[in-house]
């Protein structure tokens, strides 16, 4: 896997994949675009949805909408890395198995899920879930 970052202008820079895909990042915090931290955490917000989403289909559950709420905490001296970040899904679906749910959150988090493996090596992980019938 290979990205470039290009910087634009005053604290803006340009994130573009191999696969030509790009992300607008802002290093001042009244910025025009996320923050680099900021992506960070939405990207294991990513990681773990799809992980979730996938699991729960293969299971043959009517999965309709999964979102998930980050909360983190930082280090208050830099390098101010994470040092705590909560993942809340929120699943929404027709006749939920709430155990399947349940298993397909857990093993997000604790298997497959490599953005949130690799933040655990600075930060305490946790997840919680609710489920919204439809």
């Amino acid at each position: 896997m290979k990205a470039n970052v290009k910087w634009i202008d005053k604290m803006q820079l340009m994130g573009t994949s191999e696969t030509g895909h790009g992300i607008l990042m802002d290093g001042d915090r009244n910025g025009i675009a996320a923050s680099p931290m900021e992506v960070v955490l939405m990207g294991m917000g990513a990681c773990s949805s799809i992980d979730v989403v996938d699991i729960l289909k293969t299971g043959r559950q009517n999965i309709l909408g999964c979102e998930v709420d980050l909360t983190s905490e930082r280090a208050p001296e830099p390098p101010r890395v994470f040092t705590k970040i909560n993942a809340h899904f929120i699943i929404s679906g027709t006749d939920l198995n709430e155990k399947k749910v349940k298993r397909a959150v857990e093993l997000s988090m604790e298997k497959y899920c490599s953005v949130a493996k690799m933040l655990e090596k600075a930060a305490d992980i946790t997840s919680s879930y609710e489920i919204v019938a439809k």
